[in-house]
């Protein structure tokens, strides 16, 4: 490269990592608002529910929807999220029957359909645990993007490493954001109620 070139070069690609680092910060400060990130996060899938009924992509059209991902044999993260999306959904009162709310199996080996009705009786019942054959968890996990690992464990039983986020989701089923369970049932149901 001729050297009255360089410098030319190097101020274009330095202008352009300006211009771009300038609208991602007034995007991520609310100062364009037009402007949206892509989110290619869902998709097609099909699933059984605790109680036998398949639940697939097109069930979350027309409400709101929040989906965790976890597993039955988790010992306290999923447990937690659980309790805390239940608390959410109680402060909700009746409008709690406006809203989705899917546990999605990360381990269809052990999480069968009873066992999820068995581990889903501690939470509230809005709360609808999905699983299937693992193609079809693995196809739900893809789709949304969803990190999960067998973990074999000294004693020969496994554990699972996950993504540990409630994912909100519009009436269209549309990614919206990851949703915040960390500040009070009724601030969060509030929240929640702005997308019904």
């Amino acid at each position: 490269m001729p050297q009255t070139t360089r410098p030319l070069v190097i101020f274009a690609a330095f202008a352009g990592s300006l211009v771009v680092g300038l609208v991602i910060m007034l995007w991520a400060l609310g100062g364009l608002r037009t402007v949206t990130a892509p989110a290619a996060i869902g998709g097609p899938f099909q699933l059984t529910d605790q109680a036998g009924q398949v639940i697939t992509d097109q069930s979350l059209k027309g409400k709101p929807t929040l989906i965790f991902f976890g597993f039955t044999h988790c010992p306290d993260i999923c447990p937690t999220s659980l309790f805390e999306i239940s608390e959410v959904l109680k402060a909700m009162g009746k409008d709690a029957d406006r809203v989705n709310a899917y546990f999605v199996s990360v381990d269809p080996e052990r999480d069968t359909t009873a066992a999820m009705k068995g581990y889903l009786s501690s939470f509230d019942p809005h709360l609808k645990g999905l699983t299937g054959d693992p193609q079809a968890v693995g196809k739900v996990l893809s789709a949304y993007r969803v990190y999960a690992k067998k973990v074999p464990l000294k004693d020969g039983d496994y554990t699972m490493d996950h993504t540990a986020l409630i994912y909100l989701m519009d009436r269209d089923g549309r990614f919206i954001s990851p949703f915040n369970l960390k500040r009070t049932p009724e601030d969060a149901a509030a929240d929640l109620k702005r997308y019904l």
